[in-house]
């Protein structure tokens, strides 16, 4: 058995830069190499291997075996979510349902603005609450793409729009392993962050539209976004200060779906904005949306929305996980111990071929081939094709899931978590960075919190700072990360056909990530010290409501599903007629 040791340089510092190596590196490779995703990830990895080996002495079985479990991971389930959620997407495509799709939603709204808050921003959060892992983006890209949006805008806006819910993505999960990991009641920890993102989530639809069209474009869709930024933020901080971590991404995305919609039947923009490159603004559908044409258009994405949050729920999973393959990973397993907790690292890899959410959308596909009655052959045939156009994707998440692990296991991500620690009293100003760093590198605001959830504690009690912020902080802070990780980046790209422009995207995200960091960075540092009241007692015990909630989602979540959904489509189908349009709409950037 080898043992971890998180100094091997006898110097946290230097260590800490030997450790950052393979972290630089692919900054490097993406932002100035500008690297194919593929390329930048398989030599990060390799990279990081011999870092493992050589300056942390770990031996070459383990360092290679952690590698494998990562890549293995990075196949299955991540792989599967996108490969699932890709091909679902064309069958949309291929049956033409989404050309209604596209229709419904210009009778809303053609402004590409207000269809990036309604897509990106509310769609995306309610998909991240009910699955995450890359289901939000690979969804949300692709329908941008099909409405006609630049594909670099499209999976650069809904990269960036998958910040604030990240942290109760899937049925707050990273939540509630923080709290695992650091001892701190989860209902507490919901709190904290509740008090932090709700700052982020009323800007970021303001940030999406500056992108988009500039701070002019900005003044002419302020009601709109401020609709659907603040409604999104109160019910956020509302619901994870008295519901708990499972519900806030559910509840608020419903919420912003809601209000933003009602919001535009009263309410219109004086320009209509579309990209410089777009074709002009035709809508050809004749006749009337009927609610019947409506219905079946969104059945795909009814029932994917359906589907993904019954297989979120606790019960319905525990079922499906009877079924589930595990194996002792071989060489890894038990072979690096601990030095913190004097216990060996278990690594089991779980092949949960049935309650992966990939399965559940792959589900949601074949019902929908079955009302589109579309041809068996004709639908085999669609997925080799989305298969074959993957294969790049595919590797590099491969590729950055086992740098990712072999991070961890080699104890370099440790090591650059140990030197942050260091900064003493300015340790809440620089707390983030920390989530921040972990996502970049796992791609998850759960890994992240895993990982350094116990380190932000530990940190906290030792300079007098209450710990609760602090826990609260890396997950955070981890969202402001998602956006810019390799992992995301090869989800968005191969949702929108831009396999190989990963540098491309990372450039178009890096920027905005900082941006966001900084801004938790501060809101952080302001709590511990100007407005120390925000944070809860760290005594606090969880209360009722919680376990309230649990069971709310373990008996009523489909009718949560249904009611989403008959919302979304009733908006849509009193839209009634789609007015033809000739010519081209304003258009500025």
């Amino acid at each position: 058995m080898w043992t971890q040791n998180y100094d091997p340089m006898g110097n946290i510092l230097l260590s800490a830069v030997i450790a950052a190596a393979p972290v630089l590196y692919l900054f490097w490779a993406l932002a100035i190499q500008k690297m194919k995703g593929y390329i930048a990830g398989l030599t990060t990895t390799v990279l990081a291997i011999v870092v493992a080996i050589f300056a942390y002495g770990m031996p070459a079985n383990l360092a290679i075996s952690s590698t494998l479990q990562g890549a293995l991971y990075g196949l299955f389930p991540i792989c599967w979510i996108v490969i699932t959620a890709v091909f679902l997407y064309n069958v949309t495509v291929k049956t033409g349902q989404f050309e209604v799709i596209k229709d419904s939603i210009a009778s809303i709204t053609d402004d590409r603005r207000l269809q990036a808050l309604l897509i990106g921003f509310s769609f995306g959060a309610f998909l991240e609450g009910a699955a995450g892992f890359g289901t939000p983006v690979a969804i949300t890209a692709g329908m941008l793409v099909g409405l006609g949006f630049n594909p670099l805008y499209a999976a650069g806006i809904c990269l960036i729009a998958n910040t604030a819910p990240v942290a109760f993505g899937g049925i707050g999960i990273p939540i509630i392993v923080a709290g695992q990991v650091s001892g701190i009641d989860d209902f507490t920890i919901s709190q904290m962050v509740g008090r932090q993102l709700p700052f982020l989530s009323v800007f970021v639809p303001f940030w999406l539209v500056a992108i988009m069209s500039g701070w002019k474009g900005v003044l002419e869709v302020w009601p709109a976004a401020l609709v659907s930024g603040a409604t999104f933020a109160i019910t956020q901080w509302w619901s994870s200060n008295y519901l708990g971590p499972m519900l806030p991404d559910i509840i608020s995305s419903l919420v912003s779906i809601i209000f933003l919609v009602f919001f535009l039947k009263v309410w219109k923009p004086k320009n209509i904005f579309r990209f410089a490159d777009e074709p002009p603004a035709t809508f050809k559908t004749s006749g009337k949306l009927t609610f019947k044409k409506v219905l079946k258009a969104w059945s795909p994405f009814i029932i994917l929305t359906l589907l993904v949050g019954d297989w979120g729920m606790k019960a319905v999973k525990t079922v499906l996980d009877t079924v589930s393959l595990k194996f002792a990973f071989p060489v890894i397993h038990n072979g690096v111990l601990n030095p913190a907790t004097g216990q060996p690292i278990a690594a089991v890899y779980t092949f949960n071929w049935l309650s992966a959410a990939g399965t559940a959308i792959l589900l949601a596909a074949l019902i929908t081939i079955f009302i589109t009655r579309m041809k068996v052959g004709d639908a085999v045939s669609l997925f080799g094709r989305t298969l074959s156009t993957l294969i790049f994707p595919i590797i590099t998440i491969a590729s950055v899931l086992g740098y990712a692990y072999i991070g961890n296991a080699s104890g370099m991500t440790q090591t650059m978590g140990l030197a942050l620690a260091q900064s003493g009293a300015l340790f809440p100003l620089f707390s983030p960075i920390l989530g921040w760093l972990g996502v970049f590198i796992t791609g998850s605001d759960t890994s992240a919190n895993a990982v350094f959830g116990k380190l932000q504690s530990v940190s906290a009690d030792s300079i007098g700072v209450n710990p609760v912020l602090t826990v609260a902080a890396n997950s955070s802070g981890g969202v402001t990360g998602k956006m810019i990780s390799p992992q995301s980046i090869a989800v968005a790209c191969a949702s929108t056909g831009l396999v190989g422009k990963e540098s491309d995207m990372f450039r178009f995200t890096i920027g905005h990530s900082l941006f966001f960091l900084v801004l938790i960075c501060i809101i952080t540092y302001l709590q511990a010290t100007v407005f120390a009241w925000m944070i809860p007692p760290l005594t606090r015990a969880a209360t009722a409501t919680t376990a309230d909630i649990a069971q709310l989602m373990n008996s009523g979540w489909t009718i949560l599903g249904i009611t989403l959904a008959l919302v979304l489509v009733l908006a849509i189908a009193v839209s009634g007629k789609v007015e033809t349009e000739e010519g081209t709409a304003p258009s500025s950037r």
